[in-house]
């Protein structure tokens, strides 16, 4: 079997570094590792992956059934933080 993640969104743009002070975190808080929002229509589930510690991409599963999703960061991308895994 593969070793490729069951799901890939590449999303070219998005910042590598930095950006503002609260860019992946809710409101009022500032600090801590950057997030994206995910919906997994596989389980009907919400859930935050969160940005690798290289900064090349976000990386989570579905918290059901494991489902790998992983959304790499690149130039010139997107300025949405919440996305939609069929």
């Amino acid at each position: 079997m593969s070793d490729e993640p069951s799901y890939i969104l590449e999303i070219s743009g998005l910042p590598e570094s930095g950006g503002g002070a609260n860019e992946g975190q809710p409101s009022g808080q500032a600090g801590g590792r950057p997030w994206i929002g995910m919906h997994f229509e596989c389980c009907g589930v919400y859930t935050r992956i969160y940005r690798n510690r290289d900064g090349t991409a976000y990386e989570g599963h579905c918290p059901r059934c494991h489902r790998v999703a992983r959304v790499k960061i690149g130039a010139g991308g997107t300025s949405h933080r919440m996305f939609r895994a069929e």
